[in-house]
């Protein structure tokens, strides 16, 4: 069984193959920041630390809400992540605030 390393929050749990990030996160406490859990937010991005090759391709959605550039620099959203192996992620501790602002604004401009 694949391994999900939080290491921002210092957990680690064993996941069955092709386990949603941010589902494994909310499941075990992993404590990935999110709001909508649907990639029209982007409050669930994190960097992958190591494990790259151990990821679903990426979505469309995350081109659209990180931008090209962080994606090349390992950053995906957890809600459009599934597992096939062992991987580390972590996040920074943005204000909060902020997030949750620019969250509700993209949540409602999709409604």
């Amino acid at each position: 069984m694949p391994t999900v390393t939080f290491q921002t929050s210092g957990k680690a749990i064993e996941v069955d193959k092709d386990a949603n990030l941010l589902r494994t996160s909310i499941r075990y406490e992993g404590a990935v920041p999110f709001k909508c859990g649907g990639g029209l937010c982007g409050t669930c991005r994190v960097q992958i630390v190591d494990g790259h090759e151990n990821l679903s391709k990426v979505m469309k959605k995350e081109i659209d809400r990180l931008g090209q550039e962080r994606i090349d620099h390992g950053y995906r959203l957890a809600c459009q992540t599934f597992v096939t192996g062992d991987i580390t992620v972590s996040w920074g501790e943005e204000d909060v605030n902020r997030l949750n602002k620019i969250a509700q604004r993209r949540i409602n401009a999709a409604q």
